[in-house]
């Protein structure tokens, strides 16, 4: 399938989610958060505690900066983020709820060793209707669009203090 839009002539809007504990495992966790922000070539929107607080800050930031629904998120994160259809919205299953809302949003989650899949959570019907869209692995799509909207979340409990103090030091010198 093509990146490309096709079906509009406004841009694309895509958005880059990261979460901490996703460079836990990482020898040099600053160089890959380096490379990351470096191909997003923006400065990071907004840092969140708890990651659905990413999706209440999308939403209000499409309409605040009059973008189009995003059509790709670059999730970043040790975990998928789709352990449950059900409400309330939380930091376990924000992301299935995203795909919900922007039914024609694409998904990649960045991951080197999934620990699982949205398919073993979720019904056969709610993984049915965002499983097309979805995909995983430990590079990003070629051609993925540089994000519109970059958000990070510190996850605290899933990263340790210390290495979360670095990356956050980073993000501000990244500015």
């Amino acid at each position: 399938m093509s990146l490309c839009n096709e079906e509009h002539s406004r841009p694309m809007t895509s958005i880059l989610d990261i979460d901490l504990d996703y460079f836990r495992f990482f020898d040099a966790p600053l160089d890959q958060l380096h490379d990351l922000l470096h191909w997003a070539r923006r400065p990071v929107d907004k840092v969140v505690e708890h990651h659905h607080e990413s999706l209440e800050y999308w939403i209000d930031t499409l309409a605040k900066r009059s973008l189009t629904a995003p059509r790709f998120i670059l999730h970043v994160d040790e975990h998928h983020d789709m352990l449950s259809e059900q409400k309330p919205i939380n930091f376990g299953s924000f992301l299935y709820f995203a795909m919900q809302r922007w039914p024609e949003c694409r998904v990649h989650w960045l991951v080197d060793d999934p620990i699982d899949s949205p398919s073993l959570w979720l019904s056969d019907e709610a993984w049915e209707s965002v499983a097309e869209r979805f995909t995983m692995g430990p590079r990003r799509k070629r051609g993925w669009p540089r994000p519109d909207i970059v958000t990070v979340c510190t996850s605290p409990g899933f990263i340790s203090s210390r290495l979360a103090r670095r990356l956050v030091r980073a993000l501000r010198l990244a500015k």
